[in-house]
């Protein structure tokens, strides 16, 4: 579902099921803008970390075809990670609803330590 982002510019919502199928199929690069010592503790296997504390659009990995889709807690980072590359000129407007608190209420497996 598009709708507006509430930080600005657009937002795409992805399902954490529609993400982890993207993902094995090659179709999806998972961004995730959660902090070293979150990602330390818990995390999504193959997700890209990238903090949004020290977010610039212009060092966001380059998704080599597939789509960009951003990550973080809850999905509330992740909307303004979105905002802030499209504020950017990015076209990425694509995030994973319920961040990694909706992966795993959706049962998918995560990466400890």
């Amino acid at each position: 579902m598009t709708a507006p982002n509430p930080f600005g510019g657009r937002i795409t919502h992805l399902t954490p099921q529609d993400v982890r199928e993207g993902m094995e199929a090659g179709r999806i690069l998972l961004v995730d803008v959660r902090e070293p010592d979150e990602i330390a503790a818990e995390s999504i296997p193959g997700a890209v970390p990238f903090a949004l504390s020290q977010f610039d659009p212009a060092q966001l990995p380059d998704p080599q075809g597939k789509r960009l889709v951003f990550s973080c807690r809850s999905g509330q980072r992740s909307q303004r990670a979105a905002a802030l590359a499209q504020a950017a000129g990015l076209p990425f407007e694509e995030h994973m609803q319920g961040g990694i608190l909706g992966w795993k209420a959706a049962g998918l497996p995560t990466s400890a330590g």
